[in-house]
């Protein structure tokens, strides 16, 4: 049995960044609260709760005073700042720095076009962490759309300034910003802001070379990772026989029947060392 792991798949800098700030944390405290999962990916949740990290719900954080949170890499709003500073929380800021640009510039479009009228328009998931922290730079009044069938929601005849969560599809968010482009009626203003995050899009045309060199493809992601989602239909495209897992136990033997070669890939909050487990799995079971 063939058994080999993507070595370009795997943790990008901004959760690299929230994880060490979480380890580092805690070799200095016991009690480390994040504000939701630290990253999409429940056995590394897992093994950092072991650490002494608490996930907390953002419902339970606005009780909380007197303490240290961390903030992912997926952004908070204005309002998780200020509630903050007013109750003597210590913030380990951990927001990924291509997050921390996007907001920036969906505040700025916001502040810009509010005397014309203009909407900002968000492609994402709705009550995605990232989402969350983009509407917030519109004090929540960005429209945000899931699909091409949303775009009926925005406004013909106001300015339209769209924007894409870092971890959407890009050819979906192309087929979007056609579709505005062509529905607004003419003379209206209309900006296009691809802000969708090259460490996820940049993977495509290797994990495409990668899925098609192998029998069978185990991808191993987390059940609420959004860019697990997009880079799993990558491998379905390319390998029918791909299947997602999040963890060893899903894993099914009669997936292996005939097959001579597995690759083994992950989202960008995927753990090294969940990938490494399960090539280990593989080796102790069909060797």
């Amino acid at each position: 049995m063939i058994v080999e792991i993507d070595n370009r798949s795997g943790f990008c800098f901004g959760v690299i960044n929230a994880i060490k700030a979480a380890e580092d944390e805690l070799k200095e405290t016991k009690r480390l609260y994040c504000l939701g999962d630290i990253v999409h990916n429940g056995m590394e949740v897992e093994r950092l709760e072991k650490m002494g990290l608490k996930s907390i719900s953002k419902e339970e954080f606005f009780t909380l005073s007197n303490c240290k949170v961390l903030i992912r890499a997926h952004g908070e709003p204005p309002e998780t700042y200020a509630y903050a500073q007013a109750n003597n929380i210590e913030l380990i800021d951990a927001t990924c720095p291509v997050v921390l640009t996007l907001q920036e510039k969906v505040k700025s479009s916001y502040s810009k076009h509010a005397p014309q009228d203009g909407q900002v328009v968000i492609y994402g998931k709705k009550g995605h962490a990232e989402i969350e922290g983009l509407n917030g730079q519109t004090s929540h009044n960005a429209i945000i759309i899931e699909s091409i069938a949303d775009v009926d929601k925005i406004d013909k005849n106001r300015p339209v300034s769209l924007y894409s969560q870092t971890t959407k599809r890009i050819e979906d968010f192309h087929e979007i910003a056609k579709k505005v482009k062509e529905t607004t009626n003419p003379g209206v203003p209309v900006e296009i802001k691809d802000t969708i995050c090259r460490q996820v899009s940049n993977r495509v045309p290797n994990l495409t070379k990668f899925a098609g060199r192998f029998d069978m493809i185990l991808f191993v992601a987390g059940q609420k990772s959004s860019n697990g989602q997009y880079l799993y239909t990558i491998c379905k495209e390319v390998n029918p026989k791909s299947y997602r897992i999040s963890r060893i136990e899903e894993i099914k033997k009669e997936w292996f029947g005939g097959i001579q070669s597995v690759g083994i890939c992950g989202a960008t909050s995927t753990p090294q060392w969940l990938m490494d487990d399960v090539a280990t799995w593989i080796h102790s079971n069909f060797e």
